[in-house]
């Protein structure tokens, strides 16, 4: 009998504590980053332009040393063909793209910037024109990228980088 009084006790007691449990985690957490659109931040917009031209400059001038100076020291670059952790290993990437694929012409185009506390992330597309031994190829893709202040600027903490697929010739099909 006792068992069975404990027992209901309990289920008594759960029933009235979870559902002020579920409303407790109803509330938003201050602890939880706060998200802010910074399309409209004209001083955020300066400053990532100026990112923006940094990184640009660099792909049209084959620049791995450059590209890579822009990463945090423990930066993050993430490619179709692999993931590259830390600022060396990605001047090493840029350095080997360069040499097998010289940039004859890259841009890029920022869709989306948001901060969140002292980070920001980024997504947009990239077009480039690459020099191959048959003539220039044109490759574009997608990107997105976080950041993070160091100093008086802002750094790449990671820069992931995908291709749109190339259209299938007919011929190619078959």
């Amino acid at each position: 009998m006792k068992i069975r009084a404990a027992v209901i006790l309990i289920g008594l007691a759960t029933g009235f504590t979870l559902p002020a449990y579920a409303q407790q985690n109803a509330t938003v957490d201050p602890a939880i980053a706060q998200q802010r659109d910074l399309l409209g931040d004209v001083r955020a917009l300066d400053e990532f332009s100026v990112l923006a031209t940094k990184v640009d400059e660099a792909f049209n001038k084959n620049d791995g040393d450059a590209l890579a100076a822009l990463f945090t020291e423990d930066g993050v670059l993430v490619t179709p063909e692999g993931i590259f952790f830390g600022r060396r290993a990605i001047e090493k990437r840029y350095l080997e793209l360069f040499q097998r694929w010289p940039v004859t012409f890259s841009t890029s185009q920022r869709d989306q910037l948001n901060a969140i506390d002292n980070a920001a992330w980024s997504t947009g597309e990239w077009w480039s024109t690459l020099q191959s031994e048959s003539g220039p190829e044109f490759q574009r893709g997608y990107w997105s990228a976080i950041y993070v202040r160091e100093g008086d600027g802002w750094k790449i903490r990671m820069l992931t980088i995908s291709e749109h697929p190339r259209p299938v010739r007919a011929a190619e099909a078959r």
